[in-house]
């Protein structure tokens, strides 16, 4: 007898498929270092056997997605399609695209939109100033979440419980001497950012850099970003940040909640 198929769109274990899985790990693994690696130092990173490692290697190579000189392996341009894929299907970034250039057009620093990946913010927009160079972070960039305005604001959206429990289980390492790891300090500073509705982190997630971040919201109250500033320490106080650029932040991130669904 046949057993009918599920209809429910559920996931069964037998659907899970192990070769993508180590595919995408061993994508992951390039971004670890700037400099083409080795067929061993590929496989130490994505934790996988060298023989498993070699063989994902090639296949990726046929497909475009890698390049290699027979002993040294990189990622190729390629690979950039699929992060287009969710940039052009994400409707945040979308929406929020225009917000950021104008905020980079008026305050003349650069807008960034980041959004909750695991412990992990993950930058996938921004919008910069005009001019002939022009630093911040990328596209792409991660930051853990505890010491990052936009990923403080990010995790307020969790009840107080949900956050103590959150707190206590990621990694917490210090990147810089200024930043807070004490889970109980660090529930505390989120509460208190949730109620006033923006976070402001100085020097906690790099040495020389500040930034002040405010939550986007959906048609129904649910934070599913965080747009922020950031700028170096000796240019911008915080006082600045406060004053100048908390509004324009404010003002763009309640533009475009209506049109967030």
């Amino acid at each position: 007898m046949v057993k009918p198929r599920r209809t429910d769109g559920e996931p069964r274990a037998t659907d899970f498929v192990e070769s993508l899985d180590r595919g995408l790990r061993l994508l992951q693994a390039f971004g670890a270092r700037p400099s083409p690696m080795t067929l061993s130092e590929i496989a130490g990173l994505a934790g996988l056997p060298r023989a498993t490692a070699r063989r994902i290697l090639f296949t990726l190579q046929h497909s475009g997605y890698v390049s290699s000189d027979g002993k040294l392996f990189a990622p190729t341009p390629h690979v950039l399609t699929l992060a287009g894929a969710y940039l052009r299907s994400n409707q945040i970034v979308t929406v929020l695209q225009p917000a950021l250039d104008q905020i980079a057009a008026a305050a003349q620093e650069i807008s960034s939109l980041a959004v909750l990946d695991g412990d992990d913010v993950v930058f996938v927009a921004r919008g910069s100033p005009t001019r002939i160079f022009s630093g911040g972070v990328d596209i792409g960039y991660r930051l853990p979440s505890f010491c990052a305005a936009v990923g403080r604001v990010l995790l307020g959206r969790l009840s107080d419980a949900e956050l103590k429990t959150r707190l206590s289980a990621m990694k917490r390492e210090a990147l810089t001497p200024q930043t807070l790891t004490d889970p109980k300090r660090l529930l505390a500073a989120i509460i208190a950012d949730r109620a006033r509705g923006y976070s402001l982190v100085d020097r906690e997630a790099e040495p020389h850099f500040r930034s002040i971040a405010v939550p986007v919201k959906r048609y129904d109250g649910i934070v599913v970003a965080a747009i922020n500033i950031g700028a170096h320490v000796d240019r911008i106080s915080t006082d600045e940040m406060n004053k100048r650029f908390l509004p324009l932040l404010r003002e763009n991130a309640e533009k475009v909640t209506a049109t967030l669904v």
